[in-house]
């Protein structure tokens, strides 16, 4: 006979995980849920389908080839591809409904036409967080971002990470003054410089600008130091540029409310080669690798959005914001051993196990125990051995077992096994 039946099996570059790893990611977004409230940042979301007219209402750059686009009767749609391009609709939908300045979280799956490589996802999970103004946001909030995003990584255990950190305006400027046509083109590329390697990325330069403008690129790009030391070897830089004077005096802002904020110097480094593929981003800018593992490429990245909401409303809503790949993040984790290592505490703290007819009186202690605010659960395969009863808290790291016998019921005394030391200990079922 003919097996008709259809193999399991999910598209390409979407993520499934079998519920240890998924209580791990779920405690990860818990953590960074907790900093995130705990300093200000509201929760808010918005839908995955988007009108195509709001959510490409400004070119995407990169990103919006890779965009999820479809009719459904006369109806032009896309799946978000990020969180900050809905967010910027809605502070201009809701306006009169917020409190200013914005401070808001996101957690969301956005979807990107991507082509299929480890590490790199079609559907994923993207925590962000924003501050927006109105008419005006103080370029300390770029720090602020970059510090929670800090603490976040620090709640869930993370250490070896790097905020890379630079300012549009900087590169702008030098653009300009070497008289540089191409600009997007030469964004692009320069964006482009890691995955394409240093051989391909001066030989392409060359292309564009010429040899001349490309050695002036090239120096200011891979200019080296500490914070104090690039912000120097910037202003020794012999052009008469307001918008490289006031990109500077933002990196160095931005530096220094970063102390402030309690985040250390060997956090972050200043790298000119940052640009970041979106468009929309108009001065401050970040991404973040974990150290070591770079080539799973950047786990979080933000910037500064100065005109973004320009396109739904005639106010001005300046903002910035920082996202965290946690569809990425937990991969890379994953790959290291993170994961393996990672503590999850068991939400259900007692399993009850009856034995016999008893399970009218482990009802009783059930409901006893959930209204104390514990963790419960009764297991009612009575035909299952007790061996395998206990094998199954130990494999979900429930942590302590009642076992209940019909003696126990004639009693009211119940034996506790602590299935982590193997104690066992004698309660009274009245007091539980």
């Amino acid at each position: 006979m003919k097996n008709n039946k259809i193999k399991p099996s999910i598209l390409p570059g979407f993520m499934e995980l079998l519920p240890r790893d998924q209580q791990a990611f779920n405690d990860i977004v818990r953590k960074i849920t907790k900093v995130y409230e705990e300093s200000g940042f509201l929760p808010m979301d918005t839908p995955i389908i988007e009108k195509s007219e709001v959510l490409l209402a400004k070119s995407a750059g990169e990103t919006e080839k890779q965009v999820y686009r479809f009719n459904k009767g006369s109806n032009d749609l896309s799946l978000r591809f990020d969180l900050t391009v809905p967010v910027a609709r809605f502070v201009a939908q809701y306006f009169n409904e917020l409190t200013f300045p914005f401070k808001r979280y996101q957690i969301g799956k956005v979807y990107r036409g991507e082509r299929n490589q480890r590490g790199r996802y079609r559907e994923l999970y993207q925590c962000d967080i924003d501050v927006i103004g109105n008419e005006k946001l103080s370029i300390n909030n770029d720090a602020l971002v970059i510090s929670m995003a800090s603490k976040a990584f620090k709640a869930i255990g993370l250490e070896n990470y790097k905020f890379q950190i630079s300012n549009r305006k900087i590169l702008a400027a030098i653009l300009k003054e070497l008289e540089i046509i191409e600009t997007t083109e030469v964004m692009t590329l320069i964006d482009k410089y890691d995955k394409i390697g240093e051989t391909s990325f001066a030989e392409q330069l060359i292309e564009t600008v010429g040899a001349e403008k490309s050695s002036v690129i090239n120096k200011v790009i891979n200019m080296q130091g500490n914070g104090d030391e690039m912000i120097a070897k910037l202003e020794e830089l012999r052009i008469n540029s307001q918008e490289l004077k006031t990109g500077i005096e933002e990196l160095k802002q931005v530096l220094s409310m970063l102390t402030i904020l309690g985040v250390g110097e060997d956090e972050y480094v200043v790298n000119l080669k940052i640009i970041r593929g979106l468009d929309y981003y108009t001065g401050t800018v970040f991404e973040t690798f974990l150290l070591g593992n770079e080539v799973y490429g950047s786990i979080c990245s933000g910037g500064r959005y100065d005109s973004l909401a320009q396109n739904y409303t005639d106010k001005v809503l300046p903002g910035v914001g920082i996202s965290i790949g946690l569809t990425r993040l937990f991969f890379v984790l994953k790959e290291i051993g993170f994961i393996d290592k990672y503590v999850v505490e068991s939400s259900v703290e007692y399993l009850i196990i009856p034995i016999g007819d008893t399970l009218e009186f482990c009802g009783e202690l059930y409901k006893k125990l959930l209204s104390s605010g514990k963790g419960v659960e009764i297991y009612l395969e009575d035909n299952d051995k007790l061996k395998k009863k206990l094998s199954y808290a130990n494999k979900l790291g429930i942590p302590k077992v009642i076992i209940v016998g019909e003696d126990e019921v004639a009693t009211g005394v119940i034996k506790v096994k602590d299935m982590i030391n193997g104690d066992d200990y004698i309660l009274n079922a009245d007091k539980i």
